[in-house]
C-alpha cells in the first residue's frame, strides 16, 4: 500500500480528512521518546495506520541529538515502518502540522523545531505516494 501525508496547520481540519477518507483505520500517537519505527506494533493487516503527534514528538526529540543524526534516524525508521506496512498491505498515513507559514520566533530552539518539523515533512514527502495539504477544512492534493 501507499504512505501517506496530510499537511496542514493547528484545527485546520486533517484529523476529520483523514477519518472521512480511512473510516475503519487504527489511530496511533507518537510518544514523545519513542522512535519512529516502533509504530510497527499498531500495523494491522488490510488496515491502515494513521500516525498523528509528530510536532510533539519532534518537540521532545530537541533535547536529545543533533539534526542530522535525528534526521538519519527518523529516514531509516521511515523506510523501515513502510517496507512493513507494505508486507502488510496497510496504508499508513502521517498527519503532521504545518507550522512554516507564522512569526519566525526568537527562540532558538523554536526556531531549531521549525526546522525539524520542515525536514521531517520533506522526507515524508519524498517517501509518501500521495500529499494532501488542508486548510480550513478543504483538502489539495499536491502530490
Amino acid at each position: 500500500m501507499a504512505m501517506q501525508l496530510f499537511i496542514g496547520g493547528a484545527c485546520a481540519g486533517k484529523r476529520d480528512a483523514v477519518a472521512a477518507r480511512f473510516p475503519g483505520a487504527v489511530w496511533y500517537r507518537l510518544t514523545l521518546s519513542q522512535r519512529l519505527a516502533e509504530c510497527q506494533q499498531a500495523l494491522v493487516a488490510d488496515t491502515p495506520l494513521v500516525i498523528t503527534g509528530v510536532f510533539e514528538w519532534l518537540e521532545a526529540a530537541l533535547a536529545n541529538a543533533e539534526n542530522d543524526p535525528l534526521r538519519e534516524q527518523w529516514q531509516a525508521d521511515m523506510t523501515q515502518l513502510s517496507q512493513r506496512a507494505d508486507e502488510l498491505n496497510a496504508a499508513l498515513i502521517i498527519i503532521a502540522t504545518e507550522v512554516g507559514r507564522g512569526i519566525v520566533p526568537m527562540q532558538p530552539e523554536q526556531r531549531r523545531l521549525r526546522d525539524l518539523n520542515g525536514w521531517f515533512v520533506q522526507d515524508a514527502t519524498a517517501r509518501g505516494d500521495q500529499v494532501c495539504y488542508v486548510r480550513h477544512g478543504l483538502v489539495v492534493a499536491l502530490k
